[in-house]
């Protein structure tokens, strides 16, 4: 039995607006109606001899990953949270560190929440052949069979053959993305495959192999998950320490220089399960359902003269006449259009609202909390206006406000407010006034979805206007 490491951080900027500093594409439907990269990912292992996977992913979005694992019908949530960002050698020497201490000889399956796998058979098939190589202390990654000179991506090259009648070869080396005529040279030879930046290894051989390369990282974690603490659903780490750890990836750190001694150590196993990342919105198109002239259409949207375009509308109706090859982006908040061939360079523009701190960058309008989610319907000068759910059973923290008062209005479900020193039930079509600088609180008792409108008022509208006294997922 192995363990599969998902690593679900990261952000994703060449998919905005879809994809944004607090949701990223991981947790987004971009692929499939009804599951999230995240749940795509954890589901391809269903029928795997595997444990329960576990999930490493930023703090800040760590009631959406456990939401996502829970939708699953799993309540063995094991989620690290990073504090910060550290590149792939670090995050996976967490989880190697936190698997040796429950089991030393345990083999890890690391995998990205991103990617798109059209073939989950063929995935499996790669994953038991590395498996039996992992069993014997090879580090294994997986190559990805090479269909066109892609230059988005890394190469590995293969080396010697190793094994046949299964077609897996010691790694010659690991080259950087090329340019497009090497890497058509890559692809013409048959000796290269896209790097997939997976990896299958026991804990305990990835360990020992960043001691050596790697010892400033190794120590770093090592000290990093001497004061984990489990809270709810989460394992919180020493963030100073983290902090202090050198930011490398796993090719770097480990996979290169080991392969620079001549060692026989890492070998690749060939996969062709239909892989892609998903980094960027040609990407996208490339692997939609797309209609008799090429166009790949989501949501409300009538097309006249029109090919090979992606159109993505969330909540309007959007029409296009005598276009091509274009993206069109349409979210509640943020309209995007561009040439398929330049969405790469839609990071230059989330770089630019990034200066101007705009806050279409971190948050879609739509926003989810753990108890629910809210919808900024619209706002003003000195006032804003929510639509709130609360789920059943779950409740805001007891918080009060020091610039802002607020009006909620129930719409559907009903509400138990603690408004002050008072706690009553408002109901549909009732409301209760909040004023500045009171204490407060909201919380649904029924078994129904709570809807209500709240106003809000005041000199500041921000979201970090929150003195929180009593919060039930932990947050100050």
């Amino acid at each position: 039995m192995f363990i599969p490491v998902i690593m679900a951080g990261g952000y994703g900027t060449r998919l905005w607006p879809l994809s944004r500093t607090n949701s990223p594409k991981h947790f987004l439907n971009l692929t499939h109606p009804d599951e999230t990269m995240l749940q795509q990912t954890i589901n391809r292992l269903n029928g795997l001899n595997c444990g329960a996977p576990f999930v490493i992913c930023n703090e800040e979005h760590r009631f959406i990953a456990a939401e996502q694992v829970r939708q699953l019908g799993s309540d063995n949530l094991n989620i690290l949270l990073e504090p910060v960002g550290k590149n792939t050698a670090p995050t996976i020497a967490l989880a190697a560190l936190k698997a040796v201490k429950e089991n030393s000889d345990a083999t890890l399956l690391v995998l990205a929440a991103d990617h798109v796998i059209d073939n989950e058979e063929a995935f499996q098939s790669s994953v038991k052949q590395a498996y039996e190589y992992a069993k014997q202390d090879k580090l294994v990654t997986f190559g990805i069979v090479a269909n066109s000179p892609e230059t988005g991506y890394g190469y590995i090259k293969r080396g010697a053959e190793l094994n046949h009648s299964d077609l897996t070869y010691f790694v010659d080396s690991f080259v950087e993305k090329p340019n497009f005529k090497t890497a058509n040279e890559y692809v013409t030879s048959g000796d290269y495959y896209w790097n997939s930046g997976m990896f299958m290894f026991k804990a305990s051989r990835y360990l020992e192999e960043l001691k050596k390369f790697r010892p400033d990282i190794y120590n770093a974690c090592v000290k990093t998950m001497e004061n984990q603490i489990k809270d709810m659903d989460f394992v919180r780490i020493d963030k100073q320490a983290f902090m202090a750890c050198p930011d490398d990836s796993i090719d770097y750190a480990v996979m290169e220089p080991l392969c620079n001694e001549n060692t026989d150590s890492v070998v690749v196993v060939p996969m062709d399960a239909g892989w892609n990342d998903i980094g960027s919105f040609d990407a996208l198109w490339d692997v939609s359902n797309k209609d008799k002239n090429g166009n790949a259409l989501t949501g409300d949207v009538k097309v006249v003269d029109t090919k090979n375009t992606l159109i993505i509308s969330e909540d309007k109706l959007v029409t296009t006449v005598g276009i091509e090859d274009l993206v069109i982006v349409n979210t509640k908040d943020s309209v995007l259009v561009a040439h398929k061939d330049k969405s790469q360079q839609i990071k230059t523009i989330v770089n630019e609202l990034k200066i101007e701190k705009r806050a279409e960058v971190s948050n879609h309008r739509e926003v989810y909390r753990p108890w629910g989610k809210y919808d900024c319907i619209d706002a003003g000068e000195n006032f804003q206006v929510k639509r709130i759910t609360v789920k059943p059973g779950e409740r805001i923290s007891l918080q009060k406000h020091l610039h802002r008062s607020e009006h909620w209005i129930v719409v559907s479900g009903t509400a138990k407010v603690t408004n002050g020193d008072k706690t009553f039930l408002v109901t549909e079509n009732e409301s209760t006034y909040i004023p500045l600088g009171q204490v407060h609180a909201l919380e649904n008792p029924g078994v129904l979805p709570l809807e209500l409108i709240e106003v809000q008022t005041g000199s500041y509208l921000g979201e970090d206007d929150i003195v929180r006294f009593d919060d039930k997922y932990g947050r100050g």
